[in-house]
């Protein structure tokens, strides 16, 4: 079983009614100004294959690692979060959400146990976006499984603790854990045609997601459906809403699924790369269309994926996954300008936008390690150019707020922050 499998999700239509006046608009409330310190206005219209929203010309910045960001993540380009870039951080609420910590998650196989998650620890607060990236069989999508309780044998959540609103997760009976599931904890899988049931109408299928958490009336659960499309961006709801899912395109059926998600109102959302399979103006549109309704519904939001250039638009704390374990942490505008990691500046320098024209696209040498067989110390040293004789010890966690990172020769120290200590 791979380290990093992942499931259903996806979507299609023009953007929402959330930022017609052409803006992105962060979840904290104010939405992405026209020009920022670092960059230039995003030219009108999308023939030059840029995004421009109904309400006229689209804006996007000249970020500090890269050329002006296009109009959908896909092409790889950066839009750090935080104060003088496209996206401001978002609002976090005071109410500390989901609480993991110390996570290991293990695959038993013919080769002994695979820790897929091993020693995990972070906070989701109320109204915050984050972002987990890393390549495929870092762990992202086993932590968001596990966190929902999906892993079945021969996996299991071999160690740790994951709270919700303060209640313990792991362990909790499974009839409990399906009464939480979609009603305070929802999940966007990748892959819309194995969430969705091929022989059920969409309609159906909503309802079945409100009455295991209620018992409204037949009119009551058409409306709230008819809402639920709308919100996410659907035409013609009323004729989407008694379509099968082979009826609809890719990105439409990840619209269904993001609105079966939102529908009882969860606190909090895991995305597992819900926009991969999309082109490039779909996931553009969705990015947008989420950042709406986790404005609009206060929700939090954990969205995993690889691709740095979507989360750059969208969280505004990041965490960087290797091998199982997180290896760097902060504010995203931060963490892009400035990664203290070798493997998080090997990501954003493998970037379409960083190589040259006409050379060879940058990448990381090697591939990630087999998780029966790391190397001892650092799992990142046999790829790593400032590897030394100090890595073949495991690195310490040095926390230095808001930032963290666990690496014996950090990159780019000239920052004003200061290490606080280490764990």
């Amino acid at each position: 079983m791979s380290a990093d499998t992942n499931m259903p999700g996806r979507a299609e239509r023009q953007f929402p009614a959330g930022p017609p006046q052409g803006k992105l608009a962060p979840s904290g409330g104010s939405a992405v100004r026209e020009a920022t310190s670092v960059g230039a206005q995003f030219p009108a219209g999308p023939p030059q294959g840029k995004l421009a929203p109904p309400g006229g010309s689209a804006v996007h910045a000249v970020t500090s690692v890269g050329a002006q960001f296009p109009a959908g993540p896909p092409q790889g380009k950066l839009a750090p979060s935080g104060g003088s870039a496209v996206h401001a951080v978002t609002s976090v609420g005071a109410t500390l959400l989901l609480q993991v910590r110390d996570l290991a998650t293990e695959f038993a196989t013919r080769s002994g146990p695979a820790r897929a998650v091993d020693g995990v620890s972070f906070d989701v607060h109320a109204g915050e976006i984050i972002g987990l990236v890393g390549e495929s069989g870092s762990g992202k999508s086993v932590t968001g499984y596990s966190i929902l309780g999906l892993i079945d044998p021969p996996g299991r959540v071999a160690a740790g603790s994951v709270k919700l609103d303060g209640q313990e997760l792991v362990g909790m009976p499974r009839s409990k854990l399906r009464a939480l599931r979609g009603r305070r904890i929802a999940m966007v899988f990748q892959d819309p045609m194995s969430t969705l049931n091929a022989v059920l109408k969409v309609s159906t299928q909503m309802e079945l997601a409100m009455r295991a958490h209620g018992k409204p009336s037949k009119q009551e659960m058409r409306q709230r459906s008819l809402q639920a499309l709308a919100k996410v961006g659907i035409p013609d709801p009323e004729r989407r809403l008694d379509a099968y899912p082979h009826e609809l395109s890719g990105g439409m059926r990840q619209r269904v699924a993001i609105a079966i998600a939102f529908l009882n109102n969860p606190g909090l959302v895991i995305c597992d790369e819900p926009t991969t399979a999309l082109d490039v103006s779909i996931q553009a549109q969705i990015l947008v269309e989420m950042r709406t309704l986790v404005r609009e519904a206060g929700v939090s939001l954990v969205w995993i994926s690889h691709d740095l250039a979507t989360v750059s638009v969208l969280a505004s704390r990041l965490l960087v996954m290797y091998a199982g374990r997180l290896i760097e942490e902060g504010p995203t505008g931060e963490v892009l300008r400035r990664p203290h990691h070798p493997y998080t500046q090997g990501l954003i320098d493998s970037l379409p936008s960083r190589a040259a024209p006409g050379k060879d696209l940058l990448q990381i040498p090697g591939s990630t390690p087999s998780l029966t067989a790391l190397p001892s110390g650092c799992a990142f040293k046999d790829r790593c150019a400032h590897a030394t004789a100090v890595c073949d010890t495991a690195p310490q966690q040095t926390v230095a707020p808001p930032r963290t990172w666990r690496c014996h020769h950090p990159l780019n120290m000239g920052a004003p922050t200061t290490a606080q200590g280490t764990r």
